[in-house]
């Protein structure tokens, strides 16, 4: 697209007026409003590689990626062979096949602590279901988790932390009962005094900790390089709680076996999503096998779905993870990420723009600010210029880049992106930051 050419939307807009008819917000999910950073969300038609194509006929590259789980690129030929072969067959049974065995399989060989693995339908349904299987283990009915960190809409995860010290949650949406969520504990990324006062304070009352061990809901967090996640273990392991990782995001995106084998750090349980089912909705959470026996109908947590380990999900899943495995694949992966970051931060300093990144495997965020790090949702929330980053994002849109609609997101590098994508990203970003700044 031509520098600075103002897009065509028309049939966006038009849908999008629709849309507000009959959707809450014209959407099925909040962020794609553009609420944050203005202007009409762009209604997509197709997809290839590392592009999407909006009904209006605008060619993007793309950083948002289904939001994590086109690692391969969209539509990956394999993939989509394989699913149109396995609809021939059925899309769903409810009953047990063959292919929830050939996954659990590979999942189990893949990721380090898993010894015993649930599917379910999305990661929301994952991280719920291992927040009961852990009180149920436990016998105990808090859990701490993190301000900014996103873990799905259950009730008891939309709570964010107080005031910047550790306290009792406060519902973080309407619909949410106060008692409820004071069974939730919260506290900042990267404060281990804030974790180590919440388990004096409640002694014997905590079943687990709920992390991303690579948060992406607040932007990319970095959590290991301080030591905090190996603290977040041993003190677990300590209070006989169990530890958690929502690795739903960065679950086969930073290492074959997920952050966990990157950094090699073990929790006792690991919910995963988004890459799992290739673009399919999908989400499993497993284990340690003496906590995962617990489930029904091996034990007394319930946990059911209709359409879990579906044999769509599942073969795309088969078809996406057995790719991953190929020799080279996350080293250039990570390589294309960095040149990426490199070149918008060069982009930013040239255009005297101050910015800071961060980026764990193929997750990165840049982040609009003054600060030198950037290691907690406060430092987003009260230090980034969040009206920078729409006018930046916008200005993106329409130099052809799809990215995130909100500084507080990952952006996500897939195979499919060439080296010709990414200067192509960079040069854009220069016009971009050349607009927004005059």
């Amino acid at each position: 697209m031509p520098s600075n050419q103002q897009q065509n939307i028309q049939q966006s807009e038009a849908d999008f007026a629709a849309a507000c008819k009959i959707l809450p917000g014209g959407v099925n999910s909040p962020v794609r409003a553009f609420k944050s950073v203005g202007g009409t969300p762009r209604f997509l038609a197709s997809a290839v590689g590392s592009h999407v194509q909006d009904v209006d006929g605008n060619d993007y590259i793309d950083y948002v990626g289904s939001w994590g789980p086109m690692i391969l690129g969209h539509a990956h030929p394999d993939v989509v062979k394989g699913v149109q072969q396995t609809a021939e067959l059925g899309m769903s049974f409810g009953a047990p096949c063959e292919l929830e065995i050939e996954l659990a399989e590979l999942v189990i060989d893949m990721v380090p602590s898993i010894e015993v693995v649930r599917f379910v339908n999305s990661g929301s349904e994952a991280t719920m279901s291992a927040l009961r299987l852990a009180r149920g283990f436990t016998g105990r009915d808090k859990f701490i988790k993190f301000d900014g960190g996103y873990h799905g809409h259950a009730d008891g995860f939309l709570v964010k932390a107080g005031s910047g010290a550790a306290t009792f949650g406060e519902p973080d949406s309407a619909g949410v009962p106060a008692d409820y969520a004071k069974l939730t504990l919260t506290a900042p990324f990267n404060d281990f005094a804030a974790i180590k006062r919440l388990f004096a304070e409640n002694k014997n009352e905590i079943a687990c900790i709920i992390v991303e061990p690579v948060p992406g809901n607040t932007g990319v967090m970095d959590l290991y390089s301080s030591g905090f996640l190996q603290q977040l273990r041993d003190l677990c392991t300590a209070e006989g709680a169990l530890l958690i990782f929502d690795e739903v995001m960065c679950g086969f995106r930073v290492g074959a076996g997920g952050a966990q084998q990157r950094f090699g750090i073990m929790p006792d349980l690991t919910c995963l999503g988004k890459i799992i089912g290739g673009g399919l909705p999908v989400g499993a959470y497993g284990g340690r096998e003496d906590i995962m026996r617990q489930i029904s109908p091996d034990g007394p947590v319930y946990q059911a779905g209709t359409l879990s380990g579906n044999p769509l999900a599942m073969r795309a899943g088969l078809e996406t993870l057995t790719r991953l495995r190929a020799a080279g694949f996350y080293e250039e992966l990570e390589r294309k990420t960095t040149k990426l970051v490199a070149g918008l931060l060069d982009g930013c300093k040239a255009a005297g723009v101050p910015a800071v990144a961060n980026q764990v495997g193929a997750m990165f965020t840049v982040f609009f600010t003054e600060l030198d790090s950037v290691n907690c949702c406060s430092d987003v929330s009260e230090h980034c210029d969040l009206a920078f980053f729409g006018k930046f994002f916008n200005a993106m849109l329409d130099e052809g880049v799809y990215l995130a609609p909100s500084q507080y997101e990952a952006g996500f590098v897939s195979a499919a992106h060439t080296d010709e994508d990414i200067d192509a990203t960079i040069a854009a970003a220069g016009r971009a930051l050349a607009k927004v700044t005059t």
